[in-house]
């Protein structure tokens, strides 16, 4: 489920290093070191907030605020939110992978120590990011 939240950015006042955020149809809140910085922890703060709200079975609400209130150093923004493929980037339960490998790596892997799970979930991150 796709939503667009408007978000309110403050510039960094009296020598912080962190502009504020507001997500006013949802009363949530954080922070970001720059503007690309504050759209990015809005993003991840609406996504885990709405996931959380989906375990518990709650609605989540559209945003309806197109246009919030904001003072003149301010600046408003929209963001969009992607639920389902927030909870798919980021949940975090492992899987079981059956592989095969050639006998004589098997052995020299294991006489070094090497962990087979990181080394693939390393090479596949490697493949998918990139």
């Amino acid at each position: 489920m796709k939503s667009i939240y408007a978000i309110v950015i403050t510039p960094p006042e009296n020598g912080e290093k962190y502009y504020s955020v507001r997500v006013p149809d949802l009363e949530l809140y954080t922070q970001g070191k720059s503007i690309e910085d504050c759209i990015a922890m809005a993003k991840d703060c609406i996504g885990i907030w709405g996931i959380s709200e989906e375990d518990a079975k709650r609605e989540i609400p559209k945003g309806v605020t197109l246009k919030p209130e904001a003072a003149e150093d301010e600046i408003v923004t929209l963001v969009e939110v992607d639920f389902s493929a927030y909870r798919e980037k980021n949940e975090s339960r492992s899987v079981r992978k059956n592989c095969t490998i050639p006998a004589w790596l098997d052995k020299k892997a294991t006489a070094q120590g090497v962990n087979f799970s990181a080394v693939l979930q390393k090479a596949l991150v490697d493949i998918v990011e990139n």
